[in-house]
């Protein structure tokens, strides 16, 4: 026996973040939802599946129109011509009073009621599937403490849209507990609602099998469904991804980089290995640029340029199969470790800041040598050189610049 397990899939959500940037995929965009739910109904008639399980969340919420549903029927009628059936839920974005529109399902797909659990029994497969809808967005009771006991003698799934115990990011609809899962002595719990692929429990196994398709940069990495195989008294599962572009973070470690040469290959490279690891799909990244640094003034100086850049080299290493969502510059000033007179100056500036005393002496020195200046080096430099100026050109690498002119020599 096999079936696939599968879950929100947010049919005809699109993805989000990308829309803004110059040459994004916006047609891929706009469909990924619908191309990987094909890709998994082609996986389905491959694989010869004898039924498949949505654990809610087929749509995101109401129907804009009727295509939502003309397009699910079609594909609900390709796998009716592969003799395979379709038991479904409804989660909280598909609940029964959030759908106004309705078209009929085709005679091959169960949808369980949202007034009490429900039993359907696949005689010839000696399968018992036990499940529940929604019946309102915001169900906070325990749906599956209702749920039937294992019936003797059939492999017993349950299937049910929940947040378990609690997942970080998803809102605690229908709360279960795992004893309170196991207790029921199925076989198999089919689980939605949590977007990242998750094994709970292992024989008998409880099973999040994750979205179909990532829409956001909060969900990276390989998205599918689960295959199960039950032969001679033994479940395998397998995660077989069905996106059709894949999101993912590159954190990159600037803290050892001294030239933002150094740092532009780098990002180059991760790119590279982030399109292997993408199995020839197209890749939404963001970067996440850290560490105490030696270039932090330079790239904060000129941020603008210095993101330009790194998108530049991204897109140049991905031909046209990476866009760069966002790239967050998280880089510290790097703490300087200097001994004798460098170290007192390296001291020296880092506290200037605070020395108010100081900062005015500052100000009134320079103020006296901007004015020992050439006319002609004054004409074009209308600064007033106040205290808070000199704290500015601190944080703009003045440090950094004066250190290298000290040491230019050794």
């Amino acid at each position: 026996m096999k079936f696939i397990h599968a879950a929100d899939i947010h049919l005809d959500s699109p993805l989000r973040g990308l829309s803004r940037y110059e040459g994004a995929p916006v047609e891929l965009m706009q469909t990924a939802t619908r191309r990987a739910f094909i890709n998994m109904i082609d996986l389905a008639c491959k694989e010869a599946v004898d039924f498949i399980l949505l654990a809610g969340d087929l749509y995101d919420g109401d129907w804009k129109d009727y295509n939502s549903g003309l397009f699910f029927n079609q594909q609900m009628s390709r796998l009716r011509e592969a003799n395979i059936q379709v038991f479904m839920v409804l989660g909280n974005h598909d609940a029964s009073n959030a759908i106004t529109r309705q078209l009929r399902l085709p005679d091959n797909v169960i949808e369980f009621s949202d007034q009490e659990p429900e039993t359907k029994y696949l005689e010839n497969l000696g399968v018992a599937i036990h499940g529940q809808s929604f019946a309102n967005k915001a169900i906070t009771d325990d749906l599956s403490a209702n749920y039937p006991d294992a019936i003797s003698d059939y492999f017993n799934i349950g299937v049910l849209h929940t947040a378990l115990n609690g997942r970080n990011g998803h809102d605690n609809y229908a709360p279960c507990t795992i004893p309170g899962l196991l207790s029921h002595a199925y076989d198999y719990w089919a689980l939605g609602h949590v977007h990242q692929r998750e094994i709970i429990h292992e024989k008998p196994w409880i099973v999040f099998s994750g979205n179909l398709q990532g829409r956001h940069v909060r969900e990276t990495g390989a998205k599918g469904c689960t295959l199960v195989t039950v032969e001679n008294g033994q479940t395998e599962l397998t995660h077989v991804p069905v996106d059709v572009l894949r999101w993912q973070v590159c954190q990159l470690d600037a803290s050892e980089i001294t030239v933002t040469d150094d740092l532009l290959d780098k990002a180059h490279s991760a790119v590279t290995t982030a399109l292997e690891g993408a199995e020839g799909r197209p890749l939404a990244l963001r970067f996440l640029i850290t560490g105490a640094s030696p270039i932090h003034n330079e790239l904060h100086s000129n941020a603008e340029r210095s993101l330009n850049e790194i998108r530049a080299v991204a897109t140049d290493a991905g031909l046209a199969k990476v866009w760069i969502e966002k790239i967050n510059l998280q880089t510290t000033k790097q703490t300087q470790n200097r001994q004798g007179a460098l170290g007192e100056i390296g001291k020296f500036l880092d506290n200037l800041p605070q020395e108010s005393e100081m900062l005015e002496t500052l100000s009134t020195e320079f103020k006296g040598l901007k004015n020992a200046l050439p006319l002609e080096a004054r004409v074009n430099n209308t600064e007033t050189i106040d205290p808070e100026t000199i704290c500015r050109f601190l944080d703009n690498g003045v440090e950094e610049l004066l250190m290298a002119r000290l040491l230019a020599n050794g």
